[in-house]
């Protein structure tokens, strides 16, 4: 058995900065570091990515390289374009389980030519809460026995080219009104309730085989007082114990504010780490900031001295780093092809929701309204504007924030076929108001959301993408065009 040195760094999996791999990162792969995580900010194409799975992987064959590419708002290959699929939403209200896994197998192929060995997706949760800021069009849905079948079939679909798919996050963030990139969510849940609703697609995406599942850090009281990153009940009782988990528990990133602002203040992230091992994970997610050599040597020495006290057993911690180790293995390989969006562009053709009569007499005026999208997302591009410019000749496009809503309104006096599009618009209450004042003046207009749709969203002609993906937008300009 390795030291617990050695063990500490290879249950670490970490982000960085840059599009190639610094030296720092490839000496410790080299030195069994466990893996990294790659965003938009290490992202130019897919070649790119390929070649740079490729350098970590010459230091070690069997290094962890991971990535959050759900599709639809939360892309990292598209994070300059826009994603060529629809998100989980999306393909929810498509409700076709087929398409859904040809999506997911699409994505998988294209992970696996890049070089990814494990695409943290899909989202698990469920879309409860209007107010939740973190999972929305993330989700499959809000009927756990609808949004199951997808969970599954999109699993089946990730993993048939070797890339291990990540249900997350347990026991499911949909119904919390926090975002555990900030603070620390409750969920309001009993134990019985947590097995009808949000244990439901977790229990799917066991039987379909998924390779590792993400953890939340958000507090179930019925478990305690510990997020369920941290918590013994909820990853070895509930997990494995009742739901039968074997494969890998991954945490989501420890420096995020629901664990590195709470537990951090007094313990650090290296005690975070600690108590998730313990607790019953087996990789630990350092990702959302960069990390630097210097910091993954300080957790690596508290994981260590943990063991050298006792308070890890040292066999806890083996066992963890063989099945982060198994997450390295390789994807089937598969050349490079240039992006086809007509399979996305099916789904999302196929999820619009129209309501009333949403067609064009002539060239409008399209009015996006760009507001802050969730932390997961980050930012890319976003809105109808560019689509039926290119469309429809004549077009007029104006952005605006929700701060710039006066602008918004100063234009639309006197315009004709007017597209107002939201994201999200019952989130905010300026765009809210505006929609209010629209509701109530004399304008005709044509409303396109592009998130989960709100309680307003019975007046007007109207269309819902549930993604605000490329193929989402350009399904909705094709359809006003």
């Amino acid at each position: 058995m390795s030291s617990p040195e050695k063990l500490a760094g290879s249950v670490l999996v970490s982000g960085f900065d840059g599009t190639t791999a610094p030296d720092w990162l490839r000496r410790k792969v080299a030195d069994g570091l466990g893996g990294a995580i790659l965003f938009g900010r290490n992202v130019v194409d897919d070649e790119q990515v390929a070649a740079l799975s490729a350098q970590l992987r010459a230091e070690r064959p069997d290094v962890l390289v991971g990535i959050d590419e759900e599709g639809g708002d939360v892309t990292r290959l598209d994070v300059a374009t826009g994603s060529f699929v629809p998100g989980p939403l999306a393909l929810g209200a498509a409700d076709d389980v087929e398409l859904t896994a040809s999506v997911a197998a699409a994505l998988g192929e294209r992970l696996a030519a890049c070089g990814v060995t494990i695409n943290f997706a899909p989202c698990a949760d469920l879309t409860l809460a209007a107010e939740d800021p973190s999972i929305g069009v993330r989700a499959f849905g809000s009927d756990p026995a609808k949004a199951s079948p997808h969970v599954a079939a999109y699993i089946t679909g990730l993993q048939k080219y070797g890339v291990a798919a990540s249900a997350k996050h347990f026991p499911g963030h949909g119904a919390a009104t926090d975002d555990s990139h900030h603070a620390l969510p409750v969920l309001p849940r009993t134990e019985a309730e947590l097995h009808e609703l949000e244990l439901v697609p977790f229990k799917a995406a066991i039987a379909a085989g998924v390779r590792s599942v993400m953890t939340g850090h958000l507090v179930v009281p019925a478990w305690g007082a510990l997020p369920a990153t941290l918590n013994p009940k909820a990853l070895t009782d509930v997990l494995r114990g009742e739901l039968g988990f074997t494969g890998a528990v991954i945490t989501d990133a420890l420096d995020m504010g629901a664990v590195a602002g709470e537990l951090g203040k007094t313990e650090g992230v290296g005690r975070a780490a600690v108590r998730a091992l313990i607790a019953g994970a087996d990789a630990l997610c350092l990702g959302g900031v960069s990390f630097e050599e210097d910091e993954l040597n300080r957790i690596a020495a508290v994981i260590a001295a943990a063991v050298e006290s006792g308070e890890l057993p040292l066999e806890r911690l083996a066992e963890a780093s063989e099945r982060v180790a198994a997450l390295g293995t390789p994807p089937v390989s598969t050349p490079i092809s240039p992006v086809d969006h007509r399979l996305g562009l099916e789904a999302a053709r196929k999820a619009l929701r129209i309501q009333g009569s949403p067609k064009l007499a002539g060239p409008p005026l399209v009015i996006d309204i760009e507001t802050e999208p969730i932390v997961a997302a980050g930012p890319m591009p976003w809105g109808l504007g560019s689509h039926l410019t290119e469309l429809v000749p004549g077009t007029r496009t104006l952005k605006v924030g929700a701060d710039g809503i006066a602008t918004a309104i100063e234009a639309v006096h006197g315009a004709r076929d007017l597209v107002i599009v939201t994201r999200e618009a019952h989130r905010h209450p300026e765009v809210r108001e505006f929609l209010s004042w629209l509701r109530e003046s004399t304008v005709d207009y044509i409303r396109v959301e592009t998130g989960v749709p709100g309680p307003d969203s019975g007046d007007g002609p109207r269309i819902d993408t549930f993604s605000g993906s490329y193929v989402s937008l350009r399904a909705a300009a094709e359809y006003l065009a």
